[in-house]
């Protein structure tokens, strides 16, 4: 069982409101989305679109239920456009997240990505880096990575379907070519959602556990993939769809994601994330469910 003093539990407001799909959940506030987030037993969030731009607004509203951010998307651009561009703006993430107590961001290359384009995820279309983009963006990491240990923080890439850091091969590569001080956000559900199997889930948190610093908890339905596929939907119509779903609802089996976190004394948050349409999947009720399966399978 996982260390509760090691381990905290977040949740992401993409359950509430989809931040590229504004229309699912848009009748949902805030305010409602972390007191429910609060009321499942979570301590933590990532930062939604509807979510107040200052912090001690925003602070204020989550000390009152508990809760704190842990950690935030940041979009970098080091393979399309100047590196300069994505610092500067990184460096303002940066102090944003550290001003709201988080000490980890989680980073994915948006170049040439088609999570948000109308094409099929699947068949070829996500961008393939040249060799000399692979090093703009290790060169473009090593300096994120930098920048947030000045901070005593730690930067860390998410790989991401749709994007050039998909697949365990591109992760791999990444890895690789960045240095040690540049972690991974592993997400159970993207990797899955790439690769079908779980096999791939487990041998990527075998591999990594070293160098990851923060965690995703997305379940996969298997048959909702396996639609994707067939009926070649992006990605954005896949999760309308209903692909992605809470840990324990799905056909991932968390128990070899455990288990090693376990071992390794892993430290640090796991973080709940399920794109789905909340008025097909109540956000309160698949969060109280989450929150369950994680205290039942990991005994936290």
């Amino acid at each position: 069982m996982l260390d509760e003093n090691k381990i905290s539990l977040g949740i992401a407001p993409i359950g509430w409101t989809n931040d590229d799909l504004p229309e699912l959940g848009a009748e949902n506030t805030f305010e409602q989305c972390v007191s429910e987030m609060a009321l499942a037993g979570f301590t933590g969030t990532e930062i939604g679109n509807k979510y107040p731009k200052d912090p001690t607004v925003l602070k204020k509203a989550l000390e009152l239920r508990g809760m704190q951010v842990c950690n935030c998307w940041f979009s970098t651009f080091f393979t399309t456009r100047p590196e300069e561009e994505t610092i500067e703006a990184y460096k303002k993430q940066l102090d944003f997240l550290y001003n709201m107590g988080a000490r980890e961001i989680g980073c994915s290359e948006q170049g040439g990505s088609i999570q948000g384009r109308a094409v099929p995820i699947f068949g070829g279309r996500k961008p393939v880096y040249t060799a000399e983009q692979w090093e703009r963006l290790f060169s473009g990491m090593n300096r994120l990575a930098e920048i947030a240990e000045e901070k005593g923080m730690k930067c860390s890439l998410h790989h991401h379907m749709g994007t050039g850091i998909q697949t365990p091969e591109e992760i791999e590569r990444f890895m690789e070519g960045t240095n040690p001080n540049v972690y991974l956000l592993y997400d159970s559900g993207h990797i899955y959602f790439s690769e079908g199997t779980q096999e791939a889930v487990d041998a990527l948190i075998d591999k990594y556990i070293d160098r990851i610093a923060h965690v995703h908890l997305k379940d996969v339905r298997a048959p909702k993939r396996g639609e994707t596929l067939d009926k070649e939907m992006s990605f954005l119509d896949a999760v309308k769809n209903g692909t992605f779903t809470v840990p324990g609802d799905g056909d991932v089996s968390f128990d070899h994601i455990f288990k090693v976190l376990e071992e390794k004394g892993y430290s640090g948050w796991m973080l709940v994330e399920a794109e789905q349409d909340p008025a097909k999947a109540n956000p309160l009720e698949y969060a109280i469910r989450a929150r369950e399966f994680i205290r039942v399978k990991a005994g936290i």
